[in-house]
C-alpha cells in the first residue's frame, strides 16, 4: 500500500477528485492506475485529508529504460485515447484543484514571458516566442473530454522496459486534452511522436498547444534551474532543441487529421 500526504492546501484539492474518479476509471483504462482504498481524515496536526493506494509496481519511464519507443508511444497514446472516451459529464472543470490545465494556456502567458527574458541569449527567444505564439493563437474546438493533466515520466511505470502504470492523477479534469500532447516533445523520440500523433488523430490545432504546452514547462524549469541545477537545465535545453526542430521541419508528422 501507499499513503499520500498533500503538502499544501492545493494539493489537498485533489483528494476526494481522486476517490471519486479514479475507482471508476480503474475497470474502463487499459492500464493500471492507483486505486484509493481509504481516506483519512485532518487531525493529530496534520491539517489536509489523506489517501491510501494500492500501490503499483514498476520504474519511472526513462529513455534509457523503455524498450520500444514506438510501441510505448502507441501504448501510452491508446490509455489517453481510453481516459477520453470516458463520459465527461460532471468532472472537474479547469481551476485551482489542478492549476488550470485543460484550460487556456494563457493562464501561463505572463511565466512564458518571465522565462523568456530570463533566457534571452541562452536560447533562441526569437523562435521560442513564435512557437509560443502559434500556441497561443491555436483555437480549440470545445469538444470537453477527460485528460491526465501531468502525463510526465516519473507518472509513466515501466516493467520490463514496457508501460505497465498510469498513476498520479492529481491533476485531472475535464478540458482541452491538449496539455496531455505536452510528453511527446519531453521524452517520446521523433518516430514514437509521429506514432503517438497517429494513434490519437491529433490535428493541427491541438498538436499546437501540445507544443505550446511542453513549451511553457520547459522555458519555466530551464529559467529556474539556470546557473543552479545543471543537470536539470541540460534536460530542459535537449527538449527545447525537441520543440525546436520538429517545429523549424515543418512537422512532417502533420499528416494526420484530427480533432482539434
Amino acid at each position: 500500500m501507499l499513503v499520500r500526504l498533500p503538502s499544501a492546501s492545493e494539493y489537498a484539492l485533489a483528494v476526494d477528485k481522486e476517490h471519486r474518479w479514479l475507482p471508476a476509471f480503474a475497470s474502463r483504462l487499459p492500464l493500471p492506475i492507483p486505486v484509493p482504498l481509504a481516506k483519512g481524515e485532518p487531525g493529530a496536526g496534520y491539517p489536509y485529508p489523506w489517501s491510501i493506494y494500492r500501490w503499483l509496481g514498476g520504474e519511472p519511464a526513462s529513455a534509457e529504460r523503455i524498450a520500444d519507443p514506438v510501441r510505448f508511444a502507441v501504448d501510452l497514446a491508446g490509455f489517453l485515447a481510453a481516459l477520453r472516451s470516458i463520459d465527461p459529464a460532471d468532472g472537474p472543470r479547469p481551476g485551482k484543484h489542478n492549476w488550470f490545465r485543460g484550460g487556456t494556456l494563457r493562464t501561463y502567458d505572463g511565466v512564458a514571458q518571465n522565462a523568456l527574458a530570463d533566457l534571452d541569449g541562452h536560447v533562441d527567444v526569437g523562435l521560442a516566442r513564435e512557437i509560443w505564439e502559434s500556441a497561443l493563437e491555436a483555437r480549440w474546438d470545445d469538444v470537453e473530454s477527460w485528460f491526465h493533466g501531468d502525463v510526465a515520466e516519473g507518472n509513466l511505470l515501466l516493467k520490463d522496459g514496457k508501460l505497465a502504470a498510469v498513476i498520479d492523477f492529481g491533476t485531472c479534469g475535464v478540458g482541452d486534452p491538449a496539455c496531455d500532447l505536452a510528453i511527446a516533445w519531453t521524452l517520446l523520440t521523433a518516430e514514437g511522436r509521429q506514432a503517438f500523433r497517429e494513434r490519437l488523430s491529433v490535428g493541427e490545432a491541438a498538436w499546437a498547444r501540445g507544443r505550446g504546452w511542453a513549451l511553457w514547462k520547459t522555458l519555466a524549469t530551464f529559467s529556474y534551474t539556470l546557473g543552479d541545477d545543471e543537470e536539470e537545465a541540460a534536460g530542459a535545453r535537449r527538449v527545447l532543441g525537441e520543440i525546436f526542430s520538429e517545429y523549424a521541419s515543418g512537422s512532417p508528422s502533420a499528416a494526420p487529421r484530427g480533432t482539434g
